[in-house]
């Protein structure tokens, strides 16, 4: 009875799984109430799973990975990237697939596919092409770069800590880098001889998923003595890379048309379009800075304690009708408009000269107490705060030094690999690049709520009997052809799990039953969790099983596939 009833939840997790009509991790819990009800598990069986060490690891490396994403770490390598690649595409799709899957080893590959989506989009406006030409690439060397160490994916922190769970000893650090780099190179090596045939050329118009085009901010960006941007031509310069359309260039107080072989030079004012992310950005990127942030500083206004925040005017503001030169705005209030945002209309004219409207968005720096004042004087609104990070990209480059002798010690054995990322996590906070609300912020906690109760429903399969059940139906099928045959079923069925399902949660259900499939055969369980691991990393099947992935990091893997 208890066998047949942990095999009744388990479809119907399945099918909760795949529909995604709940929550998973509502369903997990749940899954675990009915557990403790129905008396499979007491309640410290159910909960033990969240006491593993993958869970502190895999939140730590959640951490970390947005420490690189706040400071800019990751934009410039996606800089030095697209600078060093030239026109060819299948070197660039070789240089970007062999980056990104470097750095995927390391990190959540979510994470980093996440990171890289805006300089490979900026990559291919640059060189004019489709941004699906190389965003599936991205997508592809991500996946396989994890499958390179054991903390290149969550799944396999996953099967780890349930191998830990099941008194097998977990996974070290690099013992599937032999393994990873075979499936590396296999996947590199197909895309570049018949993988770059295949790739869609789509509509290389972007959205925000609605069908809506993007807004921009209109933004003055000068190009500062020694910028590595001095010489290049505009639609091959970097502001392409960060996502900006170049609109007008104003040299030696003259506007110059933009045109396909017009250089930059130093001193430029150039007025540009972009998200207001990629804006602010702008102010950790050497040899560049916005004219108003310039002007702000000379003004005598302390930056350490400036606000970058959104607003929009209201019809009573005194700014309705004048242009921020008009006003004097910056001089009586101590604000700076970084940029400029009207609707979806497109400015062409230089932002100090533009009559302001009610409904204008402007992105102000400075003291907040003065941005505040603003407000209730119904002058304004404010609509979003974003932190300013100074000197981020050092604080980043340190923190990036720290994770590498994090990685080496714990690779060493020398320290606990969930204690050296901990520590690793808390130091990117102790040290300003990032903030405790952001850390929890990226922290993907329906990931680590799924690995812990599926860790949990593993332990009550095992005690009804279920997994022996499943592994009977299993060998009874394919055991006359082998060993080898009974693991490569539970692979195929591994590989048909991740399509609705996520690929932790596919490999937590399916382990349990191989492993007692392969302890009654006499075969190496040991072999039968990494080929269940690498099943559920590497599927890329469909674009459901990559839904189902990028899910849960909250992204939109539509994004990539378009």
């Amino acid at each position: 009875m208890d066998a047949a009833l942990v095999i009744g939840l388990l479809f119907v997790a399945i099918i909760l799984f795949a529909t995604e009509k709940i929550s998973v991790d509502l369903v997990t819990l749940g899954l675990l109430c009915s557990l403790v009800l129905t008396g499979i598990l007491t309640p410290a069986e159910a909960f033990e799973g969240f006491g593993q060490d993958v869970i502190v690891m895999l939140g730590s490396i959640f951490v970390i990975g947005a420490a690189f994403r706040e400071t800019g770490v990751l934009d410039t390598v996606g800089h030095v990237l697209a600078r060093t690649s030239g026109g060819r595409p299948r070197r660039i799709v070789a240089g970007m697939m062999s980056t990104v899957g470097g750095i995927s080893a390391f990190m959540n590959n979510t994470t980093v596919t996440a990171m890289f989506l805006g300089p490979v989009i900026g990559l291919a406006r640059r060189l004019g092409i489709p941004p699906s030409r190389l965003l599936m690439p991205l997508a592809f060397s991500s996946i396989l770069g994890g499958t390179c160490t054991l903390i290149g994916t969550s799944t396999n922190l996953a099967v780890s800590g349930a191998m830990s769970k099941m008194k097998m000893e977990p996974i070290g650090m690099f013992e599937l880098t032999p393994v990873g780099l075979v499936l590396f190179a296999a996947g590199l090596f197909y895309m570049l001889v018949l993988g770059c045939r295949l790739l869609p050329e789509r509509d290389k118009t972007e959205s925000d998923g609605t069908g809506t085009p993007i807004r921009e901010y209109l933004c003055e960006v000068v190009i500062l003595p020694g910028s590595p941007i001095i010489g290049q031509e505009v639609y091959a310069s970097d502001f392409s890379v960060m996502e900006f359309q170049v609109v007008k260039i104003r040299r030696d107080s003259k506007d110059i048309e933009v045109g396909p072989h017009v250089r930059l030079a130093e001193g430029d004012i150039v007025l540009v379009a972009g998200k207001v992310q990629n804006l602010i950005r702008v102010k950790k990127i050497e040899g560049i800075d916005i004219l108003e942030d310039i002007g702000l500083r000379s003004s005598g206004v302390e930056m350490k304690d400036a606000s970058i925040v959104e607003v929009v005017l209201t019809p009573k503001s005194s700014l309705v009708g004048q242009s921020l030169r008009s006003s004097n705005f910056r001089r009586r209030s101590g604000l700076s408009v970084l940029a400029l945002l009207r609707g979806d209309r497109t400015l062409s004219d230089h932002m100090a000269d533009v009559p302001l409207e009610a409904g204008d968005m402007l992105l102000l720096q400075g003291p907040y107490d003065r941005i505040r004042g603003f407000e209730q004087d119904s002058e304004m609104v404010v609509i979003t705060e974003h932190a300013i990070a100074h000197g981020a990209r050092k604080r980043g480059i340190a923190v990036l030094i720290i994770f590498a002798v994090a990685v080496l010690l714990s690779s060493l054995g020398i320290l606990p690999a969930s204690i050296a990322f901990l520590l690793v996590a808390l130091i990117a906070m102790a040290t300003r690049c990032m903030t405790l609300d952001a850390a929890y912020e990226n922290i993907d906690w329906r990931l680590l709520i799924l690995i812990g109760g599926m860790t949990a429903f593993g332990t009550a399969m095992s005690k009804s009997g279920a997994d022996q059940m499943l592994a009977d139906l299993v060998i009874g099928g394919l055991q006359p052809f082998g060993a080898v045959a009974v693991l490569a079923g539970f692979s195929v069925l591994t590989v048909l799990l991740t399509q609705p399902m996520s690929n932790a949660a596919a490999a937590l259900v399916v382990l349990p039953v191989a492993l007692q499939a392969a302890e009654t055969m006499q075969a190496n369980p040991r072999t039968f969790a990494i080929t269940i691991m690498l099943s559920a990393s590497i599927s890329l099947l469909t674009p459901l099983s990559l839904v189902a992935s990028w899910s849960m990091g909250r992204g939109n893997i539509g994004s990539v596939i378009s």
